[in-house]
């Protein structure tokens, strides 16, 4: 089943980068807008670092991941000790963010600051292992001029988000259609196109 990936940009008390995508992750509401991404423990017990960083910086950066960048995405995947930038290990820009201090990838189309909400630990058949799923909440959107169409919406045929599907597969973005179904009211229409219904 494709999952959308997360690339996590994080920084530690030293203030040195780090960045993991995580395959399983996703957007929590919209009203205010959450995220989240779930990483499994090391083997020896200890937290992924974007974990460990999110939890204790309080902020973290939600990087799409897209086609053009697949190869920075997997070498990104390798586990690295804590000391490791691994942004400019991959050959990637750090751009600044406003709200938060993890930079933002710069190559990547769009990019949501989040600040931790909170963290929900799932255990693990094994002992000492678990995961944890880090929750954010978006106070910041950047969003690269060039997928956005003349009426507004997201291009995701340019931006090609990659999406993990299992094993060593991966797959993109290469088909949008739309469906409506039929005898859906106006407001519901504006709903499900992010836009706000007016009240009263």
């Amino acid at each position: 089943m494709p999952r959308p990936i997360a690339w996590v940009s994080t920084v530690n008390a030293k203030g040195v980068i780090n960045l993991s995508p995580f395959s399983q992750s996703n957007i929590l509401g919209w009203d205010p807008p959450y995220v989240m991404f779930s990483a499994f423990t090391r083997f020896d017990g200890r937290r992924k670092d974007s974990v460990a960083n999110a939890e204790e910086t309080g902020e973290f950066v939600f990087n799409m991941a897209t086609y053009a960048l697949r190869d920075a995405v997997v070498l990104t995947s390798a586990i690295e000790e804590p000391g490791i930038d691994e942004m400019a290990q991959a050959g990637l820009t750090p751009a600044p963010s406003r709200l938060v201090k993890p930079p933002r990838v710069a190559e990547c189309p769009i990019s949501l600051e989040c600040k931790h909400y909170q963290t929900t630990v799932l255990p693990s058949d094994t002992a000492g292992l678990y995961n944890s799923v880090v929750m954010g909440r978006v106070v910041g959107i950047h969003i690269d001029d060039s997928i956005i169409t003349a009426a507004g919406k997201l291009d995701m045929l340019k931006a090609r988000p990659l999406a993990r599907m299992g094993y060593l597969d991966y797959t993109s973005v290469t088909e949008v259609f739309e469906l409506r179904p039929a005898g859906t009211p106006e407001n519901s229409v504006i709903g499900m196109s992010g836009g706000r219904v007016a009240s009263g």
